[in-house]
């Protein structure tokens, strides 16, 4: 469907340009699902998935993805479009595990934000803290981009942070997953699983590492990002059918334990391949096709793990 852009003065020309998807709006449609489903939310919408990028903060020299600037300013647009009222800042491996970006980003965001941190098992108690005290609720282990952190640091780090309350946020591929399966149904706080598990395809449900996860939340201390469908999909979008078919056979499986998320500004994906937001909205609508789960993903699941 053919998008006009909105006018970009509020913002620099070079990010309009960037960041196309937070600036347009999709037309010639009646009244439609998306704007239904974010009036039913009441402004509790939640993106419990996104991140912010901010050239006036260094790299990890080890950092393997660099994306352009996608700042607070940016991400508030497609808030404004999207209608989310609530959202989680994850700290990418961009930056390793300096989290000065995020805990900048939080300090702008204000109440209605949350933060997933990267921390090394050197970090001290009153670090965690003024972490917590910033909004941050979890800690972040991205296993496809290992910054500053090992595998090894996982089980210690979660039993430090139950006490918190936070949980340990997982990006892994399928092989991942099954590789380090005893780890995961080990760790002592709840656990986080980005993308879906990236469970590939064609494969989908007939994968191993779908028969993990599931097992995994049927422990009840899992949850699991309904995020993320490009990374895997061979059906392609707009509507990710296959990855489709495996977030709809979670989420009937643990309702209760189901996350939604933007991966804005998708950082794995090319300037050409970036998907819209606003579809990537629709497409959770369609997977679920039952407004009461849907609702439970966007409002009531975020609210009870994140403490909104």
């Amino acid at each position: 469907m053919k998008q006009d852009k909105q006018d970009c003065s509020d913002v620099s020309r070079d990010n309009c340009d960037r960041h196309d998807e937070t600036l347009t709006t999709r037309r010639g449609e009646p009244a439609s699902s998306l704007e239904t489903l974010v009036a039913n939310t009441r402004g509790k919408l939640t993106d419990a998935h996104h991140h912010i990028y901010d050239s006036r903060y260094p790299l990890d020299p080890a950092a393997q993805l660099r994306p352009a600037d996608a700042t607070v300013a940016d991400y508030r647009a497609l808030q404004q479009r999207l209608g989310i009222g609530r959202h989680v800042v994850v700290q990418p491996s961009t930056y390793g595990t300096d989290n000065r970006c995020l805990l900048d980003a939080l300090r702008q965001f204000g109440t209605n934000a949350r933060g997933i941190a990267s921390v090394s098992d050197t970090v001290t108690d009153r670090e965690l803290y003024i972490l917590h005290d910033a909004g941050v609720r979890g800690l972040r282990f991205n296993l496809e981009y290992l910054v500053g952190l090992t595998v090894a640091m996982i089980a210690p780090l979660s039993e430090r942070i139950e006490p918190l309350g936070w949980h340990i946020q997982l990006n892994a591929t399928a092989a991942q997953i099954l590789e380090h399966h005893a780890l995961l149904a080990s760790v002592s706080s709840r656990l986080v699983i980005d993308h879906m598990g990236q469970i590939p395809q064609p494969a989908g449900l007939l994968d191993p590492a779908f028969r993990v996860v599931k097992e995994l939340t049927a422990r009840g201390r899992t949850w699991v990002k309904l995020s993320g469908p490009y990374l895997v999909s061979q059906t392609g979008g707009p509507d990710y059918a296959d990855a489709g078919k495996v977030a709809r056979s979670f989420a009937l499986h643990a309702p209760d334990r189901m996350l939604w998320g933007t991966d804005w500004p998708h950082p794995t994906q090319s300037a050409d391949k970036k998907p819209d937001a606003a579809r990537l909205l629709e497409d959770l609508a369609s997977w679920i096709s039952d407004d009461t789960t849907t609702y439970r993903i966007l409002v009531d699941n975020p609210a009870d793990l994140y403490g909104f």
